[in-house]
């Protein structure tokens, strides 16, 4: 028996359908009420019909988004990734579509339903950024439900996604970044901020550092480790790519400053008897507790902008001053790459497009002077030879 049409009122309809047996060889059948016409019940019978015949069709799943994005979360979720990306997932569901979704059955959720929240997103003065990014949450969540056989098809991939507006980064200049080292130097914390510009290592990352990492005869500091800040407690995880994990040369200027920053620290931890934090972190609260971002910023970093009469600019940008001041003094992308620990070469130049005019414009300057000087056309007849090697 393929299917049949049960009739249950006037112009109700209850579609049975034999769809196999399960583990114990008991009869499973799909059963489906249509208020209608019996024409329309047997256009559904049709329809499932041909997924069957197709492989697609899917048994639809009776549970709320709220109760699937909650086991997503539980079971595919936090076993595979970090708990910093496992919460950001998190938040972003529960913010922004479990109120206005979770209360809804899974297997109806439609693409027009989709579409209206990240349209009332928007409406909200949410950024295209807030949207995309909740879009990504939701449709690995989805993506698994198709996976798992709770849906035949991922509602999400058939919806219009906000363009992000083009946003030119605000970096320090050279100037610029002579200035803020100054001030620096004079505040506290100050050597914190001068480690963030030399080095372009994430905010995580050298808050995470441990006077382990630091190597005083090569002058390396290796980043190993992130500070994660959850609800109510700090933990140190993986960092976020596996390229993040890498060892950064440090100037000899930075490095006599941190051994004096060591010896001070020392001291101070003295004066604790015990109760100084255990991270042993290079750079830490007057009681060796792991640093605050936002009251690192507020407290200590705004003022040194102040004092040295420079925009308010994100902490985060003293990473892309890095990037960018090495690139315009044409250090090798790749080597500029390695540096800031991106997955991929692509990654950094598409991050700093904005940069690669000017050193384009210097590379054709150079090879202007190559081909068309003086000295060189004297010599143009000798010829160039190229040793052959296998590919």
């Amino acid at each position: 028996m393929a299917g049949q049409l049960i009739k249950r009122g006037e112009r109700t309809w209850l579609v049975r359908i034999f769809i196999g047996r399960d583990a114990s060889r008991k009869q499973k059948f799909h059963h489906k009420t249509i208020h209608g016409t019996k024409r329309d019940a047997e256009r559904y019978l049709t329809a499932v019909r041909r997924e069957m015949d197709l492989g697609v069709f899917v048994e639809p799943a009776v549970m709320s988004v709220s109760e699937y994005v909650s086991r997503w979360l539980r079971d595919a979720v936090r076993p595979r990734v970090s708990a910093r990306t496992a919460d950001g997932y998190d938040a972003l569901l529960k913010r922004y579509i479990i109120s206005p979704l979770g209360h809804k059955r899974l297997d109806r959720i439609q693409p027009l339903d989709i579409q209206e929240v990240y349209g009332a997103m928007q409406a909200r003065g949410l950024s295209a950024t807030v949207v995309r990014h909740t879009h990504s949450a939701l449709h690995n969540a989805l993506k698994q439900a198709v996976k798992w056989g709770l849906l035949s098809r991922n509602p999400s991939d058939f919806v219009e996604l906000p363009k992000v507006a083009h946003k030119e980064r605000r970096v320090l200049s050279p100037g610029e970044a002579i200035r803020f080292l100054k001030a620096a130097d004079t505040k506290p914390n100050g050597l914190i901020f001068e480690l963030a510009l030399l080095t372009g290592m994430r905010p995580e990352e050298y808050l995470a550092l441990q006077w382990s990492d630091i190597d005083f005869k090569r002058g390396t500091a290796q980043i190993q480790r992130a500070l994660v800040r959850h609800k109510k407690s700090v933990s140190f995880e993986e960092p976020k790519t596996a390229r993040s994990r890498r060892t950064v040369y440090l100037s000899e200027q930075l490095m006599k400053k941190l051994a004096t920053h060591k010896r001070k620290q020392a001291i101070k931890k003295l004066k604790f008897k015990g109760t100084w934090g255990p991270f042993d972190l290079v750079f830490c609260s007057v009681e060796g507790t792991p640093l605050s971002i936002p009251n690192l910023t507020y407290r200590y970093f705004r003022p040194i902008l102040t004092a040295a009469k420079l925009p308010q600019i994100r902490l985060y940008d003293l990473r892309h001053t890095c990037a960018t001041l090495l690139l315009i003094a044409e250090e090798n992308p790749k080597v500029v790459s390695e540096r800031l620990g991106h997955s991929t070469i692509v990654l950094t130049l598409d991050t700093y497009s904005h940069v690669l005019p000017t050193m384009q414009q210097g590379a054709t300057n150079r090879l202007e002077k190559l081909l068309y000087s003086k000295r060189n056309a004297r010599s143009s007849d000798t010829p160039v030879t190229q040793t052959k090697t296998g590919s």
